[in-house]
């Protein structure tokens, strides 16, 4: 008896969104009602490149960047399905955004996080930094 190994993960910059299945890998990842979220206009509008990581035609993770239209650019969104994490798929997704936005001109690429993924962000090559938050709603 032979073993296949598992297709690969597939990464797919500015693939064409389907609002529905985005927004069910983001209320698997992070909890909460599965509430269609107007995915493919917002980024469209706002987004410099956006990734997905693809199990064959299944959408696992997640990233996309905005920019201010000069050096910076913003990662936003960073998601891998639960049953896919651990896997390095969300580096590689960071790593293929990363790549993306410097091809577009930017010479920066920031990102804010909670504490507890500081390990993560760090693995993906980002340094700290102080930064500063005002919650306006």
């Amino acid at each position: 008896m032979t073993h296949q190994a598992a297709p690969p993960i597939t990464y797919v910059e500015r693939f064409a969104v389907d609002d529905a299945e985005l927004s069910a890998l983001h209320a698997r990842a992070f909890g909460g009602p599965e509430s269609s979220t107007p995915w493919a206009v917002r980024l469209g509008r706002h987004s410099v490149t956006w990734v997905g990581a693809y199990d064959a035609d299944r959408l696992v993770g997640f990233v996309h960047a905005v920019t201010d239209g000069g050096a910076h650019a913003f990662l936003l969104d960073t998601v891998v399905d639960p049953a896919y994490q651990r896997q390095r798929i969300g580096t590689t997704l960071v790593t293929h955004a990363a790549a993306a936005v410097r091809a577009r001109g930017c010479e920066w690429l920031h990102v804010d996080f909670k504490p507890h993924l500081a390990a993560f962000y760090a693995g993906c090559g980002f340094a700290p930094t102080g930064a500063g938050l005002m919650r306006l709603s």
